[in-house]
C-alpha cells in the first residue's frame, strides 16, 4: 500500500535523504531527491505546492510500484500507460476522505497509513442528500487530466534544467486528444444567475439584521463579487496579510485596493462606490472610523473573537456556504425551486466569476482584465456571453416543420 512521500511545505527541509519509511525504494533515491528539489522550489506557494506534490507523488508511486523503473527511464509509452492508470487506478489506492498525510506520533512526523493517492468524491448537492463517495465511481475529470500533463511536463523540464535528465517524456505524448476532449467554442463560465445572486446578497443582508456578526458575511460577499477577489486573497498567508490600509486613496481622491494574488502578483483594484459603502458598513460594525487611514493595520477580515485576521480559506468558504444554503432555502420557500439550479453546488470562486461576468457587460474589458489580474484580454473574453445569448435567441423559434 502506498504511503505519503512528502509532508506539507512547512516540514520540507533543504538538505534531505530518503526517509525511513521509503527505505524499500533505496534504489530510487535519485528519483526522490529530484522530486524533492522540484517541490522545494514551490514551498512558499501553498496552493501550487500542494497541486504539484499530488501529481509528482502519484507518478513516483506508479513508477516504483507498477512500472518498476526510475522516473528517469520513463518514455512516451510509459506516460500514456500512466495516464490510463490515473483514469482507473487500483481500488486499494483510492480513498473516500482526505486524512492528513502525516501525523504526530511519539514526537515525530509519521506517514498516515489511511492516506491514499486518489480520492473518490461526491458533489456538495449529493452529499446533502446523504450520498457517500464510492470507489467504484471514481473519475478523473478533464481538468485533472490536463493538470497531470501540465505539472509533469514542468517537472521534467525542471529535471532537464538541473541536468538530471535530457528527456521530457510528457512532451513526447503528441496525441493528447485521446486523453483530453477538445472544446468547441468557449467553455461556459460557472457563475450565479442574476436571480441567484440577488437572493444571495439579500440573504446576507437579512442575516446581518438578525445577527450583527453576519456583517462579516455581507462584507466578504461584497469583496468577492465587487472586487473579483479569490478566497486566498482574503486570508493571511505567508506572502500576504490583508489589512484595512490596503484600501488607499490616491491624489485624485480615488480609492484602490491592493492585493497579492495568484503567482505572487501584486495588483491594484478600482474600488466602486458600492464597495466603499460596504467597507464603511463593515468598519462601523468594528467600531472603526468610516474609512481607513494609511497607518490602519487592522486585519481586513477578523476572526470570530476579533483577535486577529482569518488565516483559513476553509473558514471563508464555510461562511459563504452558510449564506448559499440559506438563500437556496429562501428560494424554495418562495416557490422558486426550479430557479435554484446549481446554487447548491456553487463554490466561493463562483462569486469572482459572477462579478467579472456582470462587469464585462458594462465596463471596458481592459479595465475588468486589470482589476481581475488576468494576464491577457483573451482570458477576460471568456466571460463575455453576449454571443451565446444571441446564438440561443436565434435558435429559439426554429420550427420542426417548414411552412
Amino acid at each position: 500500500m502506498p504511503l505519503p512521500i512528502f509532508d506539507t511545505a512547512e516540514y520540507l527541509e533543504f538538505n534531505v535523504a530518503l526517509p525511513q519509511h521509503l527505505k524499500a525504494y533505496q534504489s530510487f533515491e535519485r528519483d526522490y531527491l529530484g522530486a524533492h528539489a522540484f517541490l522545494y522550489a514551490y514551498r512558499d506557494n501553498e496552493a501550487t505546492f500542494n497541486a504539484y506534490r499530488r501529481e509528482v507523488e502519484r507518478l513516483l508511486h506508479w513508477s516504483w510500484q507498477v512500472g518498476n523503473k526510475s522516473i528517469y527511464d520513463l518514455r512516451r509509452v510509459d506516460i500514456e500507460t500512466y495516464i490510463k492508470f490515473c483514469q482507473k487506478p487500483f481500488k486499494r489506492w483510492i480513498g473516500t476522505s482526505k486524512p492528513p498525510r502525516f501525523i504526530l506520533k511519539n514526537g515525530t512526523r509519521q506517514p498516515n497509513p489511511n492516506w491514499r493517492p486518489f480520492v473518490a468524491t461526491v458533489s456538495k448537492a449529493a452529499a446533502r442528500t446523504g450520498k457517500e463517495p464510492n470507489k467504484d465511481n471514481y473519475e478523473l475529470s478533464e481538468k485533472a487530466v490536463r493538470d497531470v500533463f501540465a505539472v509533469l511536463s514542468s517537472f521534467y523540464n525542471f529535471l532537464i534544467q538541473e541536468e538530471h535528465t535530457e528527456i521530457n517524456p510528457v512532451s513526447q505524448v503528441r496525441q493528447r486528444s485521446k486523453f483530453i476532449r477538445r472544446q468547441q467554442g468557449q467553455k461556459r463560465i460557472r457563475r450565479l444567475s442574476d436571480l441567484q445572486w440577488a437572493f444571495v446578497i439579500e440573504t446576507a443582508e437579512l442575516m446581518a439584521k438578525e445577527d450583527s456578526k453576519h456583517e462579516r458575511t455581507f462584507f466578504i460577499l461584497s469583496a468577492l463579487y465587487l472586487m473579483y477577489l479569490r478566497v486566498s486573497e482574503l486570508v493571511i498567508t505567508d506572502r500576504w496579510a490583508p489589512k484595512m490600509n490596503d484600501f488607499k486613496r490616491d491624489h485624485d481622491g480615488l480609492w484602490w485596493f491592493t492585493t497579492v494574488g495568484k503567482g505572487n502578483k501584486e495588483r491594484q483594484i478600482a474600488v466602486s462606490r458600492a464597495m466603499l459603502t460596504a467597507l464603511k458598513r463593515w468598519r462601523k460594525y468594528l467600531g472603526l472610523s468610516a474609512l481607513p487611514s494609511a497607518d490602519d493595520q487592522t486585519p481586513l477580515i477578523q476572526t470570530d473573537r476579533g483577535k486577529g485576521g482569518i488565516s483559513s480559506t476553509n473558514q471563508i468558504r464555510n461562511i459563504v456556504q452558510a449564506c448559499f444554503d440559506r438563500a437556496a432555502q429562501r428560494m424554495i420557500d418562495e416557490g422558486l425551486k426550479e430557479e435554484i439550479g446549481d446554487l447548491q453546488s456553487a463554490t466561493v470562486h463562483w462569486l469572482r466569476h459572477t462579478g467579472i461576468s456582470d462587469d464585462v457587460k458594462r465596463r471596458p474589458r481592459e479595465h475588468v482584465r486589470d482589476d481581475a489580474g488576468h494576464s491577457s484580454s483573451q482570458t477576460t473574453d471568456r466571460y463575455i456571453d453576449v454571443d451565446l445569448r444571441k446564438r440561443h435567441q436565434s435558435a429559439k423559434n426554429k420550427p420542426i416543420k417548414n411552412e
